[in-house]
């Protein structure tokens, strides 16, 4: 049988500009919550707080 994936593919956002920036992965089964983690912007060209968008 085979194994379940828990592993996504997220996407973050920006917080300030909304672009989307970075993608990473994350573990669905221990990790339900949205992905918050400060990041660097090239367009807001600082470190900004990104998002898991949907």
């Amino acid at each position: 049988m085979a194994k379940k994936e828990n592993r996504v593919l997220v996407t973050m956002a920006c917080g300030d500009c909304k672009r989307r920036n970075y993608t990473t992965t994350k573990n669905r089964q221990h990790t339900s919550a949205r992905l918050e983690r400060k990041k660097y912007c090239r367009w807001c060209r600082r470190h900004t707080s990104h998002k898991e968008t949907r």
